[in-house]
């Protein structure tokens, strides 16, 4: 039986505030969703008449050799459905694609334990918008047409920058809602719904945090399946204790998990879409991205350690800090209420985000972590002298890759910002580098939707 052709598509996020708050379920982020999203589609892996295969293809046309084979088997004592590399057949100079191979297995898991005949050979195509990675010209038009919103980067997958806009989440939760709706039942996989959507963010962010071998906050997954929200995280017990796939009883474990079945193991995200993180007509979110990464997991060990040893002075900043994030959406809620026609005044907008990035970089020097390092407050300070500009923040854990602004929502400031990064230059802290590098204004803005269906017509050309 041939399974309908379906497309999803994710968006990125920018954690505004509460970066590293939301490792903690005392506090909460404030995220958006973003216009960049990851696409995925698929459709019936076409065979010769009485051939028959146990076959998925995943490919991602737009880098080099970028192509994985997997068979799949069900596993004994209900261990769900585990997925192999094909080692001599697939083609990507990556050994190893883990967020793909988690997604798949976990996707098809979760269809054989709603009905286990469905699953056939198929074919997968991943795009991602062209802000996902660095490269060379500008973004063009605000709303890139159909013809240059995918980019032929012509390299290999490992050899690509990204901007980090959340490329594993958005893929993660595409890849799964795109899979499920091929297999499953219609009601299952209807993204549309709410209580779809929180069921597919389950799935997503256990296959996320196998993918990553850590439970992480979960704020990514979260803006991917549901869009910009005021998030808390999750309890990491939730997720301790499933196992891996293919051990006893993990089908049933899932299956628990992804539809909340489970009073011992009750989901406890909060995802809050009614105040969410809407910008304020008139304004705009946008991002510039800095070639000059950060590693961000050694970033989040190092201020975690300083929590655990600093207890009390770790808990009086964090405190301040999530009252500047409360100040901040109470900022945004009073802009967007008020009446029409009255003047913009974003003074005080100005200075709720002068506060919190005080705070931050109080805890950059108590931590001996570069959350804010000094060439990204030169950087933003710059920004903000320019007109129309209402500040700016170094979004999530920080560091040296980007920067995300909120601007006056006009042509004139957007052009304005382009012809200052494009010979932006600044020396960087001691020891890292002479620069930090090329400053380049991305296209992307703010987006409240999370994952959605996609008509697989803007995917003309890359379908093969």
């Amino acid at each position: 039986m041939e399974r309908p052709s379906v497309a999803f598509s994710a968006p990125g996020k920018v954690l505004l505030a509460g970066g590293y708050l939301v490792l903690d379920r005392d506090y909460t982020g404030f995220v958006f969703g973003l216009d960049a999203r990851i696409h995925v589609h698929v459709q019936t892996l076409q065979t010769s008449p009485g051939l028959t295969l146990s076959e998925i293809i995943v490919k991602s046309p737009q880098f080099r050799d970028a192509e994985w084979r997997y068979g799949y088997r069900e596993t004994e004592e209900n261990g769900g459905i585990e997925v192999t590399q094909l080692k001599g057949h697939s083609t990507s100079s990556q050994s190893r694609n883990r967020f793909v191979e988690t997604a798949l297995a976990y996707a098809l898991t979760y269809v054989s334990a709603v009905d286990s005949t469905r699953i056939g050979p198929a074919s997968i195509t991943i795009l991602a918008d062209r802000d996902y990675y660095s490269h060379s010209g500008s973004s063009g038009n605000d709303i890139p047409s159909t013809v240059d919103r995918f980019l032929d980067f012509n390299i290999p997958l490992h050899q690509a920058h990204k901007t980090g806009l959340g490329s594993s989440a958005a893929l993660v939760t595409a890849f799964i809602t795109a899979v499920v709706a091929h297999y499953a039942p219609l009601e299952v996989a209807d993204a549309s719904s709410m209580l779809e959507k929180l069921r597919l963010h389950n799935l997503a962010q256990a296959a996320h945090c196998a993918a990553q071998g850590k439970i992480g906050s979960g704020f990514d997954v979260a803006a991917a399946a549901c869009g910009s929200c005021t998030y808390k995280r999750f309890s990491p017990s939730i997720l301790e204790g499933l196992g891996d796939v293919g051990s006893k009883g993990f089908s049933t474990r899932l299956q628990s998990i992804v539809e909340d079945t489970d009073s011992s193991k009750k989901w406890d995200t909060v995802i809050d879409k009614k105040s969410a993180a809407t910008v304020p007509k008139g304004l705009r979110l946008v991002m510039c991205d800095v070639d000059c990464g950060s590693e961000t997991v050694g970033m989040v060990k190092n201020v975690l350690s300083w929590r655990k040893a600093k207890p009390e002075e770790s808990v009086l900043l964090w405190q301040t800090l999530q009252k500047g994030n409360e100040d901040l959406a109470l900022e945004f809620h009073n802009l967007a209420s008020k009446p029409a026609g009255q003047a913009e005044d974003y003074e005080g907008l100005r200075t709720v985000i002068l506060t919190i990035r005080s705070s931050i970089r109080e805890m950059s020097t108590k931590s001996g972590v570069p959350i804010e390092p000094e060439v990204q407050t030169k950087l933003i300070d710059a920004c903000c002298r320019l007109p129309g500009v209402v500040g700016g923040v170094v979004p999530g854990a920080g560091g040296y890759d980007a920067i995300v602004l909120l601007v006056e929502d006009k042509r004139t400031v957007i052009d304005g910002l382009h012809q200052f990064l494009d010979d932006y230059r600044v020396n960087a802290d001691q020891g890292h580098g002479d620069s930090i590098g090329k400053v380049r204004l991305l296209g992307v803005k703010q987006e409240d939707r999370g994952v959605q269906a996609e008509n697989s017509i803007i995917y003309d050309g890359w379908l093969k």
